[in-house]
């Protein structure tokens, strides 16, 4: 049966969530919904984990692991077939406890609760379909699904010019779409046959052990999927949604926006776009190394002459998302690792920032921080949270950033031609330009004089905040102290990707 499948219950989790907050009448049955569903999203992420990581070291080396495969729609073949390795499970469990905290930092969301509640839990169906499945066709319906929420909980729920902030964020991301539509068909028709006898197949294991893609087509094809999933990576010269969609977006869309949503970006183009167009991805990841290496420096620099907390926190996600793309196209194991350590760091450390962000604005009603200064006399713990957060993002060790960022950079350091060399020393100016941004906002906000005497009557932060940062910086203290883990269980993850770019040369 397919309820005896654990990754089912990624999907039926969110259902039951969206289920009892459709009948929820009281705000103190919407967040008994919401924290016993999150809870066992988190629960069930952890159990995966750990029977995960078990079964590795028991010597369990299927490529795909809890796979199961049903028939949805046979005219086109189209199936929902689930598996997971271990960057799936990663995934699965970073989305998790950014749900699991994006609850808590919403404790107090107006107005209409319900309403925002259910489409932050569609908006999480979404974004845990994507990450369990194998079948292409499947993975673009809840990529779309994970797309569409967007617009009203920004549109609705945001602040400033939060129209057409939602209105450019869907339309720049449903242009992204477009291509990538257009270079999944394209790998669906040239696909080759399909296990069960049929003409072609979805099935992402099944395309890239056919091989069937011919080098004329990779080259159309992967330009097309690179750049669809890349905007919403954030990739230069696609990004200029993602600052925009930020600022306005409330906290916890912030958060899974950020946290997570962008990694569905990095993600894809990882499984799909260097994994089954691999002669194409040795060929044409230079050009796409120029783009993601402007969006890692232009990002920091951006971040350097914002005022704006939230735009500050933005254009950083430009450039460290812009440094998961980058190290992905490096296409070698130690930066594909690098790549997939940031995409867990940034998820957590972004979300720990914007939760931050969230609780400050909601006490001084400004983001200015020329408007902001002293807060540490004020609300240390918020302070303290923010400075741990920056420290993440500038790289200190002992935190995530810097276990990801030196991963990055000494696997990309390991392609000896000029060419990759002279980008990977430009992208290393990043941790330099960061560290400027972060300073000086760490200085002006917490340190120094109470700029505005009013400031002095407001209060620390409650109990429920307390509970959703110390869940973010305790997973990301954890991954910068104990990295070893996350190596072990994605290592094997790479070995048939390299495999096919080995055999593409």
């Amino acid at each position: 049966m397919i309820l005896q499948n654990i990754l089912i219950w990624f999907v039926i989790i969110p259902l039951i969530m969206l289920a009892g907050l459709a009948v929820c009448k009281k705000m103190t049955q919407i967040r008994t919904v919401m924290v016993v569903c999150s809870t066992a999203l988190l629960i069930l992420s952890g159990w995966l984990c750990m029977d995960f990581l078990a079964q590795r070291a028991a010597g369990n080396t299927a490529e795909m692991l809890y796979t199961g495969d049903w028939l949805w729609y046979a005219p086109l073949n189209i199936k929902l077939s689930v598996g997971v390795d271990g960057i799936s499970v990663l995934m699965l469990m970073l989305s998790s406890i950014i749900v699991f905290a994006g609850t808590f930092a919403s404790w107090k969301i107006t107005p209409l609760p319900r309403n925002f509640f259910l489409w932050f839990a569609l908006l999480s169906m979404g974004v845990f379909g994507f990450f369990i499945t194998i079948d292409i066709f499947t993975m673009f319906m809840f990529y779309e699904v994970a797309l569409i929420p967007m617009y009203l909980l920004i549109g609705v729920w945001g602040t400033g010019r939060k129209e057409y902030s939602a209105m450019k964020l869907t339309l720049m991301l449903m242009g992204g779409s477009a291509f990538l539509m257009l270079g999944l068909l394209g790998i669906y028709w040239h696909s080759g046959p399909a296990a069960d006898g049929a003409a072609h197949t979805w099935n992402i294991l099944e395309i890239a052990h056919n091989g069937a893609i011919s080098t004329g087509w990779q080259y159309f094809l992967f330009p097309m999927t690179f750049v669809g999933f890349g905007v919403l990576g954030a990739m230069f010269p696609f990004h200029t949604w993602s600052p925009d969609g930020h600022a306005c977006a409330p906290t916890a869309v912030s958060m899974l926006h950020a946290g997570v949503l962008m990694k569905l970006g990095g993600y894809g183009c990882f499984r799909i776009a260097i994994y089954l167009l691999p002669q194409a991805a040795n060929d044409l990841a230079w050009i796409f190394i120029i783009l993601t290496g402007i969006s890692v420096v232009y990002g920091a620099f951006s971040a350097c002459v914002q005022t704006d907390l939230k735009y500050i926190n933005a254009y950083s996600s430009v450039s460290h998302c812009g440094m998961v793309l980058f190290a992905i196209l490096m296409l070698n194991t130690t930066a594909m690792t690098g790549a997939i350590m940031q995409m867990l760091s940034h998820g957590l450390m972004t979300a720990l920032f914007f939760a931050l962000i969230g609780m400050i604005y909601g006490r001084t009603h400004t983001r200015d921080i020329r408007k902001m200064g002293g807060l540490m006399q004020i609300m240390p713990y918020l302070g303290v949270c923010y400075m741990i957060a920056g420290f993440a993002s500038l790289g200190l060790p002992g935190l995530s950033g810097f276990v990801a960022e030196m991963t990055i950079f000494f696997g990309s350091f390991q392609n000896g031609d000029m060419f990759h060399r002279v980008f990977v020393i430009a992208a290393t100016c990043s941790i330099v330009i960061t560290a400027v941004y972060i300073l000086r906002v760490v200085g002006k906000l917490l340190l120094g004089p109470v700029f505005d005497e009013h400031h002095r009557s407001l209060t620390d932060a409650t109990w429920w905040e307390r509970f959703s940062t110390v869940t973010l910086i305790v997973c990301i203290a954890a991954i910068g102290c104990f990295p070893n883990w996350i190596n072990d269980a994605i290592q094997h993850s790479f070995l048939p990707i390299i495999e096919n770019l080995k055999a593409a040369i």
